[in-house]
């Protein structure tokens, strides 16, 4: 019988270029399917469905809220706005999981505040030690940052959920975001004129106010 006699270097380049194909096909799947979430936030029935769950969500907001935690006025509209932006993004990217769990987070440490708070006013003496300043190491550090990383950190901490991401994720949800905030300024302005529309209407239609009656002679 024949044998059949396999060499292992001619096996190895096969799998590297197997390898290779794969990962070059999952990149240009995710940059196709990075280019669709891109272009969807500039279609109309996107914007429509985002008005929809805005409407939905500034419908929950009670702006005269007796809590005193409960975020009010122009904060509680604005973070309503950008649930229904996290929510219509579906939780695909990392901003907008960033965003839907922001609020719980913020939940438990209010809590852990309060606790916090009583436990240290129940320790609390007569004496009380002045304590020094203390300088962070990175603010020490942040002079001797080159002007690129710098900028990478400022662009990280405006996008929700990137503060400690590489600069390739940052640039991916960067892209998202703007084109989503883009998107919901339109949305917004749309409301925006739509409700004045509807406020100017109302007033023209409703009757003039009429003039009280003239007094009565007077007998002299």
């Amino acid at each position: 019988m024949a044998s059949v006699i396999t060499n292992p270097v001619t096996n190895t380049n096969l799998d590297r270029s197997k390898r290779r194909k794969k990962k070059k096909s999952m990149i240009k799947e995710n940059r196709q399917s990075q280019n669709q979430n891109h272009a969807r936030w500039k279609t109309e029935a996107q914007q429509q469905i985002y008005s929809s769950k805005l409407l939905q969500a500034l419908n929950q907001v009670s702006l005269n809220s007796p809590s005193p935690s409960a975020p009010r006025g122009g904060r509680a509209v604005r973070e309503a706005a950008d649930r229904a932006l996290a929510v219509a993004a579906k939780g695909r990217t990392r901003w907008s999981r960033a965003i839907l769990t922001s609020r719980l987070k913020l939940k438990f440490r209010k809590q852990k505040r309060q606790r916090g708070s009583a436990a240290a006013v129940a320790a609390i003496t007569g004496t009380s030690r002045s304590k020094k300043p203390r300088v962070s190491v990175l603010k020490l550090k942040a002079k001797g940052i080159p002007t690129v990383q710098r900028k990478v950190k400022v662009l990280g901490r405006l996008v929700p959920g990137c503060r400690k991401q590489p600069l390739p994720i940052i640039l991916e949800e960067a892209t998202d975001y703007i084109a989503a905030l883009e998107m919901q300024v339109r949305a917004m302005s749309a409301l925006a004129e739509l409700l004045s529309g509807s406020g100017a209407a109302s007033t023209s239609s409703a009757p003039p106010p009429q003039s009280p009656p003239p007094p009565p002679p007077t007998i002299q």
